[in-house]
């Protein structure tokens, strides 16, 4: 049994997501980060960095995002979300992960928090990553143009699940992510799996379904 502890429509969306699409027991502990239930001396025992998702696995609290994408592909192989250790595309599968990660996640925090880096230029620290966040959908788009459909080429994997999760996190931005067209493909392929509704329903969300 897992137990997420997770927010609404943050970092642990993806989390929440792939334990419905693999269909494996879980419970989840909602944190109210408008409240600042995530500072708490509870979860940060958890959770030292004082953010979702944390994932409790076998009595372990474990956290970040892209980690947790990695864990559960590969303790569930039976879904088939992640190459095998001996299969020729599991350096690329890593490689996309954690470039989804640095490329897309890490900017992104930039844009909503710009303060983190400089709270009297924030505009300037949005702006410069608004620049960096773009050309990596223009890269991700050339490439599933090349590619695709998905990340690993016809073989849908967990980096779709990061990957579509970050593009609803751009969709309020100037250029959202899923007006590139192979990437709106992918988002539009992402969302019309019955996984999906079920977490939008669970979550109660409703935006960018």
């Amino acid at each position: 049994m897992y137990r997420l502890y997770y927010s609404p429509g943050a970092a642990s969306l993806v989390v929440h997501w792939l334990l419905i699409e693999l269909d494996v027991p879980h419970e989840l502990a909602l944190v109210d980060t408008k409240a600042g239930q995530q500072k708490s001396p509870d979860y940060l025992a958890l959770n030292p960095n004082g953010v979702v998702p944390t994932l409790v696995v076998e009595d372990q609290p474990l956290y970040e995002a892209a980690a947790l994408v990695l864990h559960l592909g590969d303790r569930h192989p039976q879904a088939g979300l992640a190459p095998a250790l001996d299969d020729p595309r599991r350096g690329a599968y890593l490689q996309w992960v954690l470039n989804i990660a640095n490329t897309l996640q890490s900017p992104l925090r930039l844009w909503w928090y710009p303060q983190d880096i400089d709270g009297e230029r924030a505009d300037l620290v949005r702006e410069g990553a608004r620049r960096r966040i773009e050309a990596t959908w223009d890269r991700l788009d050339a490439h599933l143009a090349a590619n695709g459909p998905y990340v690993l080429g016809d073989r849908l994997s967990a980096a779709d699940f990061y990957l579509t999760m970050l593009m609803r996190w751009t969709r309020s931005m100037p250029r959202p992510g899923h007006t590139w067209p192979h990437l709106g493909a992918l988002a539009q392929r992402m969302k019309a799996r019955p996984s999906f509704s079920t977490l939008y329903e669970r979550e109660g969300l409703t935006e960018w379904a």
